[in-house]
């Protein structure tokens, strides 16, 4: 265990958490809406700190990150855990498991291993990822400081709902997040168990605090993919920055919605296009290998740069971050 960051003792023993909107106020004895945080004795731990239940070595378009570093590896890890409760969650055995159960399991890792494992097997960032980042906040902080010493980037695949106050503490150490913009608010409130605003508004301050932000919608037949919608992301995106890249993903059955189909390739062809005509500069289809829309085009002159296949990168057209037939200057981080 390790006393959590960002809390605050609000009287009768209890706490208020600070790390994610939810804000909970938390009884002693009690967890927070994660089941990962706990008031001892008023007192709040994190009882994930160092307990990792993921670590895997994946290309750092599986998070998905196109538009950094592309064809690098990234050191992935996660613990149990999760703040929200997303009915379509695809590692919903890890990120409910504390909801059902009182052990937290995991493996015993320490920041500098977590370091060490990522530079000896040639990895060029850490992602905090399979699970929300936010409910490990204190290790991924004390892993992201040390990675940026040794010159390793780090990266959050997250939901989105960490508070202004964490954003702002985690950003000097962070190099990209990848948000999920999941739907309208109701989506929120009726398939995550959460509301939309704080997401916005940590896109906004990602973006701001210098962090590269790539923006993730998993687009669910019947749930969140009319035209309206996706119009309404593309546009926000946009208003934020044209250059933010958009990636429209396809859902397949998982956890609790079971029964809804797979979201046809039409629908991730007009949510691409929707992106486009908004003034999108880079719009990706994701979970379609093959379909060709997982490659980056030149937005001035449409020259294919990076031909990818699912998560591998077949051709590279690229010099000096520019594309090598017109030399518009390609936007993103580590680009070839």
């Amino acid at each position: 265990m390790r006393e959590a960051s960002l809390y605050e003792k609000i009287g009768d023993g209890k706490v208020k958490c600070g790390l994610c909107s939810h804000r909970c106020q938390i009884a002693p004895g009690k967890r927070g809406l994660c089941a990962v945080r706990e008031n001892r004795d008023g007192v709040l731990y994190s009882l994930v700190y160092g307990k990792i239940i993921a670590k895997h070595i994946d290309p750092i378009e599986k998070k998905p990150l196109f538009n950094f570093h592309p064809g690098s590896r990234s050191y992935s890890i996660a613990t149990v855990g999760c703040n929200f409760r997303c009915l379509h969650c695809q590692n919903y055995d890890i990120s409910q498991y504390p909801k059902e159960y009182r052990d937290i399991p995991g493996d015993e890792m320490t920041p500098e291993r977590v370091v060490r494992e990522a530079e000896i097997t040639d990895c060029s960032s850490i992602s905090y990822t399979y699970t929300e980042p936010t409910i490990f906040f204190e290790f991924a902080y004390d892993c992201a400081r040390l990675a940026r010493e040794k010159g390793i980037k780090n990266v959050f695949v997250s939901n989105g709902y960490t508070t202004a106050e964490a954003t702002r503490l985690i950003a000097p150490y962070l190099d990209a997040n990848n948000i999920d913009l999941k739907g309208d608010d109701n989506f929120y409130k009726k398939i995550c168990g959460a509301r939309l605003q704080p997401v916005l508004e940590t896109i906004k301050l990602m973006k701001e605090l210098g962090v590269w932000v790539e923006v993730t919608t998993l687009i669910i037949p019947s749930y969140n993919d009319s035209a309206d919608f996706l119009k309404w992301v593309a546009e926000f995106i946009q208003s934020i920055d044209p250059a933010m890249p958009w990636h429209v993903t396809q859902f397949y059955p998982a956890y609790k919605l079971l029964d809804l189909p797979w979201t046809p390739v039409k629908t991730l062809k007009m949510a691409r296009e929707i992106g486009l005509e908004a003034g999108l500069k880079y719009v990706y289809e994701g979970n379609v290998p093959g379909e060709g829309c997982e490659n980056t085009y030149c937005p001035s002159c449409g020259e294919l740069l990076i031909e990818r296949f699912g998560f591998t990168l077949r051709s590279v057209a690229m010099k000096n971050s520019a594309c090598r037939k017109c030399g518009a200057v390609i936007a993103g981080v580590g680009m070839p």
